[in-house]
């Protein structure tokens, strides 16, 4: 992307991982300044200035030192505002202690209380009809037809089959409901919910974490009758809740039935393949979040995106030349745990399944690179 002129506002980004924020807030003429986790090859290149926030990746953003190091981040400039993303759920009084600081532009920590916490939003989809799995915190009789998750956990890592030591430490119970996963993006503006278009996601399985996050994949077209249910649950939700910005709703979709299973009140991984040049999703987000009317983009064919992960610990990442489409690479003698993510490859077709098929054997082309042992 082009250098972006200095009198162009800064806009503040902090999430476990910036790359897609970033590039998202470069689309639509605004100066990243980026806090995340990893501060990775591709991040330093489109921030104007970043900073490697403390924590991890298991156990978070550290609470205690997060607005010291946004506070120097910002430095002289007056960013607009700040938008987060994914790494704030589990425990959303950072959002209270940033927004003492800096404007938010997105959701109030209590609006992330009332939707990522399973109890609250079972109650509010009972309340609303909003057709959602069964939930539960003592341990099932018939475990084979339940899950185990973290409440506030992103990613899917977290998520299990549920057995007899999968109980305590945040972990609830949900009845699994066979189908496909469906994921609508859509812009709240504390009343209506917009979709912006739907796609499907894939896991990429370990043994630790069989329901690990392993890309999506945007559908071109998607049942007009289901699509108009979804937008009148989300709008219900909006107004009970006061959601803002981009958000994502995951489904089950069983055909003609559809279930809840929960709501990321924050740009999430899916932003890469829907956010374009002509109608930039930072800007509508802004736009959303401030009660102004927003656009919705329009889609002629399909993109994928897909994580690739390392299946063993490499002690020293190897220099690797990387190919277009591809992001969120490893730095050279970066140390990496088994299981860690390596990159994002991306493939555009004219169909959702063409997309699909070509992202997955771009990952297994490029995994060649590092999986000979380099420890």
């Amino acid at each position: 992307m082009p250098a972006l002129s200095q009198n162009k506002p800064a806009l503040l980004i902090a999430a476990i991982s910036g790359r897609s924020l970033a590039a998202a807030a470069r689309r639509a003429g605004f100066r990243p300044l980026v806090a995340d986790l990893f501060n990775d090859a591709d991040t330093l290149a489109l921030a104007e200035r970043a900073v490697k926030l403390a924590g991890a990746l298991q156990s978070g953003i550290d609470a205690h030192r997060i607005v010291p190091q946004l506070t120097r981040l910002a430095g002289d400039d007056q960013p607009i505002a700040l938008i987060y993303g994914s790494g704030f759920e589990r425990n959303p009084a950072i959002i209270d202690a940033v927004a003492q600081e800096f404007s938010i532009a997105g959701n109030s920590a209590e609006t992330i209380r009332l939707v990522k916490d399973p109890v609250s939003l079972a109650r509010l989809c009972t309340e609303l009809r909003i057709p959602r799995p069964d939930i539960r915190f003592d341990i099932p009789d018939q475990r084979q037809e339940w899950l185990t998750k973290i409440a506030g956990g992103a990613g899917g890592s977290h998520v299990k089959r549920a057995d007899s030591d999968a109980s305590g430490d945040g972990r609830y119970f949900q009845r699994f409901v066979p189908g496909r996963n469906l994921s609508a993006l859509f812009l709240a503006d504390r009343t209506n919910a917009h979709i912006v278009g739907f796609s499907r996601q894939w896991a990429s399985p370990s043994r630790e974490a069989p329901f690990r996050y392993g890309g999506a994949v945007r559908l071109k077209r998607y049942d007009r009758k289901n699509s108009g249910r979804i937008e009148e649950w989300l709008t219900a939700l909006t107004k009970r809740t006061g959601l803002c910005g981009l958000c994502s709703a995951d489904f089950v979709d069983s055909g003609p039935n559809l279930h809840l299973i929960e709501i990321n009140p924050r740009p999430g991984a899916t932003l890469d393949i829907f956010d374009n040049e002509t109608t930039p999703l930072i800007r509508e987000h802004l736009r959303a979040v401030t009660g102004t009317s927003v656009s919705v983009p329009a889609y002629a064919d399909s993109k994928a995106s897909a994580i690739a992960y390392t299946a063993r610990a490499i002690s020293a990442f190897p220099r690797v030349v990387w190919p277009a489409q591809t992001a969120d690479h490893q730095m050279p003698g970066t140390s990496l745990e088994a299981g860690d993510p390596v990159c994002t490859v991306f493939a555009t077709a004219d169909s959702a399944t063409g997309a699909m098929r070509a992202v997955k054997g771009r990952v297994k082309e490029l995994a060649v690179h590092w999986r000979e042992d380099f420890r």
